[in-house]
């Protein structure tokens, strides 16, 4: 199917997620968080940290930031990434809702300097609820875990590796967007060393779309042969896509600069 033939896309908003990193005598850990397994948004899945941004996350001063700017409360320097006129007033928005929505979730305060950004994830053009969410790294303060207990009904610290054996196995279950991310972290020594790894690569985009291969639904990115048109799927050429139609999921990134 090509990208003309898709559904008009529905409304979209902005979300913030942050991934909270601890070292431990066995590597770097992250914090996941259980959703409720029967209501709301993931339904039983384990995520990240982190929600839409609120009406209260917006500020009027916002749009007079110049981009690059770094004045601004609660921000540190807008990436390279997000110098779009839009894109720097969103990211201050989805930086106060990352700050906020950690503090809720989880009890801990981070600190706004100290979140890296890393991605931003765009729905498929099919998804009933579309926010495009803002991804970032940071250190966990420490502190006691205190949950929200209306959105998350349990937490644990595991190192990527572990996570995503626990999803190849179907006894934990993960969204594309929290996998692709576990699966970036895994190899690293410490936390220190994810954190630099992530400033110097910067944000990458992931503008979903949703389509099929031989092997079933697949999620492709730009920069897959096959992202404008399923047709494409089992040419050679790039690869930039996550097969999700069967565990273990299978990421390609063959051919991407």
């Amino acid at each position: 199917m090509s990208r003309e033939t898709e559904v008009a896309p529905a409304p979209i908003g902005d979300a913030a997620t942050v991934v909270l990193l601890r070292d431990s005598v066995d590597g770097p850990e992250v914090l996941l968080l259980e959703r409720p397994r029967h209501r709301g948004s993931f339904a039983g899945a384990w995520v990240f940290p982190g929600g839409g941004v609120d009406p209260g996350d917006r500020l009027p001063t916002d749009a007079a930031v110049p981009a690059g700017d770094a004045g601004a409360p609660l921000e540190v320097a807008i990436t390279a990434a997000a110098a779009a006129r839009d894109d720097v007033v969103d990211q201050l928005a989805a930086r106060r809702a990352a700050v906020r929505e950690v503090r809720e979730e989880t009890g801990l305060a981070v600190l706004p300097d100290a979140l890296v950004a890393t991605a931003l994830w765009v729905p498929p053009r099919s998804a009933p609820k579309r926010l495009r969410t803002w991804f970032y790294l940071t250190a966990a303060p420490h502190g006691p875990i205190v949950l929200a207990e209306d959105e998350v009904i349990d937490y644990a610290w595991l190192r990527p590796e572990a996570a995503l054996e626990r999803h190849a196995s179907a006894s934990l279950t993960l969204v594309a967007p929290t996998w692709v991310t576990l699966h970036g972290m895994q190899g690293h020594g410490s936390v220190a060393e994810i954190m630099a790894v992530a400033r110097q690569r910067g944000v990458t985009h992931y503008e979903t779309r949703l389509g099929a291969s031989e092997r079933g639904p697949v999620l492709f990115w730009s920069g897959d042969v096959a992202y404008d048109d399923d047709a494409l799927a089992e040419r050679a050429g790039g690869r930039h896509r996550l097969e999700i139609g069967q565990v273990p999921w299978v990421y390609s990134t063959s051919g991407l600069s």
